[in-house]
């Protein structure tokens, strides 16, 4: 079986980052996506989701950010990626869901369903959306309503008219509300305060939120979002939401979920019709587990004090879209300093064959 110089495992805007410069840099590889067609995790966003409503789409390597309109983010997005695998001729095969990356005497052996890859390098660009969070309340499953992660939302007209209970203190819950308190009822409930900002989010300010991401995984943390460490700020169209009370009816999470809404530990009962949990995701990482990248903090430890993408386990292994740069203007950089991370280790590796 061949062996490749390098594998990049997800084709979403970080694996493409990463196939164009290490395409420059003349390392032979393949990228592997789960899915049917480009487009990442855009094409599974929901319907209403416009290019005016997302928070920016950065340009990829040598190409034009696509411009904001009212059409929907999940064909624009995709179709902006799949001209671009075109244009620069991006080995991308799909669909292939890798299952498990494992070491074979040297060399990283990548398994899929049906198929195996066997590469001295990886690149991991896997991304986030393949792994929502729900967090588990006493009587969850009682619930007779409807119950929807972020990873499911149909869009606010799906909720007119019903009593929607929106949980989490992210961007998301915020943008959720924004949409919803105009035509449903809604409340709102975080674990924490959510924390508003007042300023302007400036460079600087945006640089120095990544620096807080950078050092929990330079100490072997779990990764936050970068957005977790920005503060909420509204938008001009979350300012009817806001308007109507939706923000002002924050309350601290429920005891528990009864089948026709949610119990508060004073006792008192609320009735809602549906749950939306703005919960989060966690890193799509579990391939990686025979390689032991984990440490004993929970998070894979990156290089160069959490700047970099090499895996200080296992120096073969760059991850891309993790931690500080799970955004798309930090998705670009991580693609350009991943490949340069491959350049040297298949660099160190010639010398070591060399000297054996």
């Amino acid at each position: 079986m061949t062996i490749l110089e390098s594998v990049v495992v997800g084709a979403g805007q970080a694996g493409l980052s990463a196939s164009y410069h290490l395409k420059r840099l003349g390392i032979e590889r393949v990228v592997l996506d789960a899915n049917h067609r480009p487009g990442g995790a855009w094409q599974h966003r929901w319907n209403a989701l416009t290019m005016h409503d997302v928070h920016g789409v950065a340009e990829l390597p040598a190409d034009a950010p696509p411009a904001r309109s009212s059409q929907r983010a999940n064909r624009v997005v995709p179709a902006t990626f799949a001209a671009y695998e075109r244009a620069h001729a991006l080995p991308v095969i799909r669909p292939v869901t890798v299952r498990r990356v494992s070491d074979a005497g040297g060399i990283l052996t990548v398994d899929a369903d049906a198929r195996q890859w066997r590469t001295r390098t990886l690149v991991n660009a896997t991304g986030t959306w393949t792994r929502p969070f729900l967090p588990h309340y006493p009587g969850m499953e009682t619930f007779l309503g409807e119950q929807l992660h972020t990873v499911d939302y149909p869009g606010a007209e799906h909720f007119r008219g019903r009593r929607v209970l929106v949980v989490g203190a992210g961007a998301s819950a915020v943008q959720f509300l924004g949409a919803l308190a105009p035509i449903a009822d809604t409340l709102w409930v975080t674990r924490r305060p959510p924390v508003w900002r007042t300023d302007d989010f400036t460079p600087e300010a945006g640089a120095a939120a990544v620096s807080l991401v950078e050092q929990r995984v330079a100490r072997g943390l779990p990764p936050e979002s970068v957005v977790s460490v920005t503060g909420l700020m509204l938008r001009p169209q979350e300012r009817e939401a806001e308007r109507l009370g939706a923000y002002a009816r924050r309350r601290p999470m429920f005891q528990r979920i009864e089948p026709d809404g949610v119990r508060w530990p004073d006792g008192s009962f609320e009735r809602v019709d549906a749950i939306l949990w703005a919960t989060g995701f966690r890193p799509a990482v579990a391939h990686l587990a025979p390689l032991h990248l984990r440490g004993p903090m929970g998070g894979i430890q990156l290089d160069r004090n959490g700047r970099g993408t090499t895996a200080v386990a296992d120096p073969r292994i760059q991850l891309v879209g993790y931690g500080p740069s799970a955004s798309t203007i930090g998705a670009n950089r991580a693609g350009r300093t991943a490949a340069r991370g491959v350049q040297r280790r298949l660099a160190l590796m010639v010398a070591s064959s060399a000297v054996a």
